[in-house]
């Protein structure tokens, strides 16, 4: 896939002019979104998604349009989990409604610098090195594990990382919020508002998750194009999903079960892809072994779909059950206290 050096200057400004009158927008009125603003604003980004998504297929064909589909898709089932986070975040930390976009905006912007950075060393490390694909799909593997542990997602607390409590720890901070303002000056001195404590927390757990994502979409693709565009395309409209479905995310119980599954499937497809273009001296005497199967895109994208779809109807099935079932026995507890009454 060739993309010229125009191409990439292009897609990255139209992109950040963009994001720009977002912030621009926010700055000017901070304000807590309506269903229907948050709605077109992601029907927005979800539809120029898809027509760049039918742009690619026109330009360079149908397997690079399926992978750029296959890794926003993944990207954005991941981002989706990152919101049960950033809900957390924001409850711990008491942010007022009206501040939550401008936080939200500029944790966004962090995530995608960082995400860039990861993905352009991915890049290389992927050139230099092919067998990375084992540690990548190794990790994947570990981490659906992990996942799948944990179950349905009922853990309603934050905690803290290191890098936050040595920030709190070592800066003097104002206990009172001062707008959108990360630092203010007071009786001589700079402090950091709550707003650059939150805004740390929003970042520095996104980090944490790239280091999910990156080799998930690497899993995918390996062009550094789509693999940057879907994970632009992805943290776009996160701020508008946030408002959007927050409460829907209590409900999808299954989507750490879900993206276990998900990761597990990638993890599975870049040892495969390993083994099937291996050059480890150490097996098979460095040959490739081509009885392995090689997972194609459209497999992949089906699978990612199929996965999506059932975590989803599952989830919101049992939310309903346990919320008939919660019904039925408030009802009973009622009648029997009506009784002994």
């Amino acid at each position: 896939m060739h993309v010229p050096l125009w191409g990439w200057y292009l897609t990255i400004g139209l992109m950040t002019i963009v994001l720009l009158i977002d912030v621009f927008v926010i700055a000017r009125r901070p304000h807590v979104p309506s269903m229907g603003e948050a709605g077109r604003h992601l029907a927005f980004y979800v539809t120029a998604a898809v027509l760049f998504g039918l742009f690619v297929w026109w330009e360079w064909g149908g397997q690079y349009a399926g992978e750029f589909y296959a890794g926003w898709l993944t990207e954005y089932s991941l981002s989706v989990d990152n919101l049960f986070v950033f809900l957390l975040i924001m409850q711990s930390f008491r942010v007022p409604q009206r501040l939550q976009q401008s936080a939200l905006m500029i944790g966004i912007i962090i995530a995608i610098l960082l995400r860039g950075v990861f993905i352009a060393l991915g890049a290389v490390v992927i050139n230099a090195y092919a067998w990375v694909f084992y540690i990548f799909g190794a990790f994947l593997i570990y981490t659906a594990i992990k996942l799948a542990k944990g179950g349905e997602a009922d853990d309603d607390e934050y905690h803290e990382n290191r890098f936050l409590i040595w920030v709190e720890k070592t800066f003097r901070a104002t206990k009172e919020w001062h707008g959108a303002h990360l630092t203010i000056v007071q009786g001589g001195k700079r402090l950091i508002t709550p707003m650059m404590i939150v805004i740390l927390a929003l970042g520095t757990t996104d980090l944490l998750f790239a280091l999910d994502s990156i080799p998930a979409i690497y899993g995918l693709t390996k062009e550094p194009f789509l693999v940057l565009t879907a994970n632009i395309f992805a943290l776009m409209g996160l701020r508008q999903l946030y408002f959007l479905i927050g409460g829907l995310l209590k409900r999808l119980v299954y989507l750490s079960i879900g993206l276990a599954v998900l990761l597990g499937f990638i993890g599975v497809k870049l040892i495969l892809h390993a083994l099937h273009e291996n050059n480890l001296p150490f097996l098979n005497g460095g040959e490739p072994l081509h009885g392995v199967p090689d997972i194609p895109i459209s497999v992949s994208l089906g699978a990612i779909v199929v996965i999506l779809g059932i975590t989803t109807v599952a989830s919101l099935l049992k939310t309903r059950r346990d919320a008939r079932a919660d019904a039925r026995a408030a009802s009973v507890d009622a009648g029997t206290g009506s009784r002994d009454a």
